[in-house]
């Protein structure tokens, strides 16, 4: 009889785990580290979610998430690292905390400029960083980085912390382009043009062009659209239409333009679940909702800009574009 219920009792711990594992599946998640606002996001996973049922876990932080991947170790949680630029694609692929991936979904839609050749990280979206030019005030409707150290401009650039990812990213181009010496002149030029002590995010530097405090802002392409469509604030509305978007060197090296991108944690505990998530990112619909959502330029070819895009930068866009001189500068991180 003893044999018997320990049988029985074999079978029943057996039937409750299988019970468990498949409970466990349907309720998969997936655990995402991002630099990106969760708000700017959040309608992506949210597709994704009601597509595959996975749950998306987000933690998001505006610096310090390759060190805390790599504090945690093989315990992290992290499944995904969601970035904003190139050089934390770097700084994640330095630290040590990325995995490779083979994917073909992802090979097939994201075009080999926008993606590491051993398959350690992917662009996701393109963002150009322009300069925001006063209607009021700049007759002109091109413009050079180059020629924002000239001292035409002295006392009237707003621009965020030098030190900011898309700064930083915008000096690597420079020095590819000119050198680190000339780079260097270039930006002591920069900074004696300066209207101000630079703070705030892009969005601030439009406001300062708004108040006339100054007359160029340097600044991405997505915030105009982010500026155009607050509804909670909105006078930014007014900001955004008080400048043009100039975008530099179109009849030269081309303007420069970043990428938001992810890599696979090296010790993702859920690995399939990323694969699918980050697949799922640059698809056609998570590329169509990058490009409405947030007003960035996709990385795939073919999936079209969100109207808002295309209604107030195409005529700007289309020469940039059409001149061959909007180009994407993969640059490594000063």
């Amino acid at each position: 009889m003893f044999n018997s219920f320990a049988a029985r009792a074999r079978i029943a711990v057996t039937a409750v785990a299988t019970i468990a594992a498949a409970g466990a599946a349907q309720s998969a998640d997936v655990n995402v580290y991002t630099y990106r606002e969760t708000k700017l996001i959040q309608p992506l996973f949210d597709a994704f979610s009601k597509d595959t049922g996975i749950k998306v876990n987000v933690i998001s932080a505006s610096s310090g998430l390759e060190q805390r991947i790599k504090t945690e170790g093989a315990n992290s949680p992290a499944d995904v690292l969601l970035t904003v630029d190139i050089s934390r694609l770097e700084d994640a692929v330095q630290n040590g905390i990325t995995a490779p991936l083979d994917s073909k979904a992802i090979d097939q839609a994201v075009p080999a400029a926008y993606r590491d050749t051993d398959g350690i990280w992917w662009g996701l979206t393109r963002r150009a960083r322009v300069v925001y030019a006063s209607k009021e005030r700049v007759k002109q409707d091109e413009i050079t980085y180059e020629e924002l150290a000239d001292p035409k401009w002295r006392g009237k650039i707003c621009i965020r912390s030098g030190q900011h990812v898309y700064n930083v990213a915008l000096i690597a181009s420079m020095i590819a382009a000119h050198g680190e010496a000339d780079t260097e002149q270039w930006l002591k030029g920069v900074k004696a043009n300066l209207a101000r002590k630079p703070a705030g995010d892009d969005r601030m530097q439009v406001k300062g062009v708004y108040s006339g405090e100054c007359d160029l802002a340097i600044g991405n392409t997505y915030y105009m659209g982010a500026m155009l469509k607050n509804e909670k604030e909105p006078v930014q509305k007014e900001w955004a239409n008080s400048v043009n978007m100039l975008f530099p060197d179109t009849n030269g090296r081309g303007t420069h333009v970043n990428i938001s991108g992810a890599v696979l944690a090296k010790n993702a505990p859920h690995k399939d679940e990323a694969v699918k998530l980050m697949e799922f990112l640059a698809s056609d619909e998570g590329q169509e909702m990058y490009a409405d959502v947030n007003n960035e330029y996709p990385v795939k070819e073919g999936v079209p800009w969100s109207p808002l895009l295309g209604n107030r930068m195409l005529t700007e866009l289309a020469h940039a574009f059409c001149s061959g001189s909007l180009s994407f500068l993969s640059m490594a991180p000063m």
